[in-house]
């Protein structure tokens, strides 16, 4: 049967109407108190006890609420400083990014028009002029140059040299108009994932100055260049990679660092439908001595073989051995084509169909080895051991570099 408490009803009953009347008594007290807390709120924010202004600007009929003696509301504007180290950096290098303007002769009775837009950067003021970097392909067949500065004045500019190998050319302008010069940083400190900033003027003048924000995704990165137009590469150009956004116009531009340093001069982008937020910059480490050589001489003073090659890669196989004459195992090298009378390739005695595989014992696999080897790793009146096959043996010759004459 069990056990029945006739007094277990009683006695919850009295359990819940104690709290009951605690929880009332709470209830109220909080009113109250919440009450209170509301009513003096504006006394004390006019006294200056609470550390903030309390401004209602609307009654529940829409009109404005005075103060108790009837003086207008109190009214408090919140300032945000948005001043970070890339805004720094921007201000600090942006004055001195330019846009070029590209314009061409349509004809010979008609005035010239513009046909590009790029960017450009100002490295330098001395003696009344003031010299800017941009890309080779920027100022490309021009007919006249202009600079457009920040401020949307436009003035002549006069190109000093272009190099179409590393994509760089320098103009002049007078120094009068500039205000600021950009920094150049040490692009070989760069890493990967550090932050960087893009500026130039995408699509044209339009957007004349335009910024964009990312980081470096590679470094020593190699791209195919080719020069001519022909569908093979001429040249191994070694860029940064980012994903800062990069589009028409942009060439020429400045790659900064966080400190505000150019560390690169922005100029190809890999455009396809599949590909998005890869750019490239020429380093500016490398960019400087072509800088140089075209600001002083207005053209790059590379050292000079004298021979016309080829990669044997872009040679039909049957030829190696029917004219070439190599050894079965010899399946890379630079073919001469042609050797230019007294030039060093001539008075070392280089021939034509002899197909070059090292220079000073380094391994040359086609052409572009042998460029990026002769322009990288030597000078004007270096000596070079030229090793190479003809008529089937191997053979090294020495050759005195010059420089090349245009």
């Amino acid at each position: 049967m069990g056990y029945y408490d006739d007094h277990y009803e009683s006695h919850g009953q009295t359990r819940r109407t104690r709290r009951g009347g605690s929880f009332a008594s709470a209830f109220v007290g909080a009113i109250l108190g919440g009450g209170l807390v509301l009513l003096s709120i504006p006394a004390l924010s006019r006294w200056d006890i609470l550390p903030y202004n309390v401004a209602p600007s609307e009654q529940a009929g829409g009109e404005e609420r005075a103060g108790d003696n009837g003086t207008p509301p109190i009214q408090q504007s919140v300032s945000v400083d948005v001043t970070t180290a890339v805004t720094k950096a921007i201000a600090q290098v942006s004055d001195a990014v330019v846009g070029v303007v590209n314009i061409q002769a349509a004809g010979f009775w008609s005035q010239g028009e513009e046909t590009g837009v790029g960017s450009g950067v100002i490295y330098k003021k001395a003696g009344g002029r003031a010299f800017i970097v941009t890309n080779h392909h920027v100022v490309e067949n021009a007919s006249q140059l202009e600079v457009s500065l920040k401020d949307g004045t436009r003035v002549p500019a006069k190109l000093l040299g272009s190099d179409v190998l590393m994509d760089l050319a320098v103009l002049e302008i007078e120094a009068k108009h500039v205000k600021k010069v950009a920094q150049f940083g040490n692009s070989d400190a760069v890493k990967p994932g550090e932050p960087v900033i893009a500026i130039g003027n995408p699509l044209g003048l339009q957007f004349a100055g335009s910024v964009t924000q990312g980081i470096i995704s590679g470094t020593n990165r190699t791209v195919e260049v080719d020069l001519d137009q022909d569908g093979n590469p001429d040249w191994n150009a070694e860029v940064l990679q980012t994903d800062a956004a990069i589009n028409p116009g942009n060439s020429g531009g400045a790659l900064v660092n966080i400190k505000g340093q150019v560390i690169g001069i922005n100029s190809m982008k890999i455009a396809q439908e599949a590909v998005e937020g890869i750019g490239f910059a020429i380093p500016i480490n490398a960019a400087i001595p072509i800088i140089s050589d075209l600001e002083r001489y207005g053209q790059v003073r590379r050292p000079y073989m004298g021979a016309e090659l080829r990669s044997l890669s872009d040679i039909p196989s049957y030829h190696w051995q029917a004219t070439l004459h190599l050894p079965a195992n010899v399946t890379e090298g630079a073919a001469v084509i042609q050797v230019v009378p007294m030039s060093p390739a001539a008075q070392a005695g280089l021939q034509q169909f002899d197909v070059i595989v090292a220079l000073d014992g380094e391994k040359i696999r086609n052409v572009l080895d042998l460029r990026k080897y002769l322009y990288t790793k030597k000078s004007i009146g270096d000596r070079m051991d030229v090793t190479f096959y003809r008529d089937g043996k191997k053979r090294t010759v020495t050759l005195k570099l010059a420089r090349e004459s245009y």
